[in-house]
């Protein structure tokens, strides 16, 4: 086993040497080609890889190359953003969603999100904010069109073009444009309103580092009203080289509920955790929110499908106050 996660290292190291020596990470064949193979040699979850337990030159290797996957990722979404956005003024660029390459990803993670986020909550949250929405808000528009129609999406994000490209896709669609919220702002700088929202996404590339990710959550504990849910992403085994590590030890405030391991394409983890000094029933800006039912047992569960092959991890957590 050691041989072969020395190998598959290898593999990923030769392919940051190739993507680091890249005039542009924009979209092109040669890009969509090395980070499709990047992204293939990352997916299996069968290997006992800890990147915390690498040599320092791979863990600064690491760092660097989330840093150039969150740069094409975002100048991915850009593209399309732009061309779905440009569409004639009577078709509507949610209907043509299928078009960007990883929309079915983006499907299946909302699905998943989703259903988490029920097993820890008996009401509908009536606000959601989503931090770091870029300019292809996807996770908060597969929420809003199939699962939950009567919320409200509050956007955050740093940059204002993204969000100029994020409004325009939804902007003629007649019901999501009275729901999609943007907000050009550093989360860092956003303190008032903060304790609205019933829950809260963090999105994966909020935080490239562990220091800067650390801050982000600090911020968001110090503001977010007791009781909500704060959930972010996350990345377990290989897929640890393209998205940072969300642990335990960084949720300080939060109570953690589940912490869940996709085995299929689903690249991102998630990390669910509620918000400390509430009640189980949540009171958000004077009404009741998200009601949070905390596991009571504390270990790691083989999830089986229908042929009996495990499927997911799931870690679950008693509270902890």
């Amino acid at each position: 086993m050691a041989c072969q996660n020395n190998l598959v290292v290898k593999q990923i190291i030769d392919l940051y040497d190739q993507i680091s020596k890249l005039e542009s990470l924009k979209p092109s064949k040669n890009v969509d080609t090395l980070f499709g193979q990047l992204v293939s040699t990352c997916l299996p979850t069968d290997t006992n890889i800890d990147v915390t337990n690498l040599s320092e030159e791979v863990k600064d290797m690491r760092s660097n190359l989330i840093k150039l996957c969150g740069e094409a990722e975002g100048y991915l979404e850009q593209h399309f953003s732009t061309i779905l956005g440009s569409l004639q003024e009577d078709q509507n660029p949610l209907d043509h969603l299928h078009t960007f390459p990883y929309y079915n990803n983006y499907l299946k993670l909302g699905k998943l999100e989703f259903d988490l986020l029920s097993q820890h909550s008996s009401h509908v949250p009536s606000k959601i904010a989503f931090v770091g929405s870029g300019p292809m808000p996807l996770t908060s528009i597969v929420l809003a069109k199939f699962h939950l129609p009567n919320t409200t999406f509050h956007n955050f994000d740093i940059d204002s073009h993204a969000n100029t490209l994020a409004s325009s896709l939804v902007s003629r669609d007649p019901d999501l444009s009275k729901r999609m919220i943007f907000h050009t702002t550093d989360v860092l700088n956003a303190t008032e309103g903060l304790d609205e929202y019933d829950v809260v996404f963090l999105a994966a590339l909020v935080g490239m580092d562990k220091e800067s990710k650390v801050k982000a959550i600090e911020h968001l504990e110090k503001h977010m009203a007791p009781g909500a849910v704060l959930m972010l992403r996350s990345a377990h085994a290989l897929r640890a080289f393209l998205y940072p590590i969300v642990d335990s030890s960084d949720l300080k405030g939060f109570q953690l509920l589940t912490i869940y391991h996709p085995t299929d394409d689903v690249v991102n983890s998630v990390v669910i955790a509620r918000k400390l000094g509430g009640s189980s029933t949540t009171m958000v800006n004077g009404t009741r929110g998200c009601m949070f039912m905390p596991c009571n047992c504390s270990k790691v569960h083989a999830i089986m499908n229908n042929r009996g092959k495990k499927k997911n991890m799931i870690e679950e957590f008693s509270a902890i106050e």
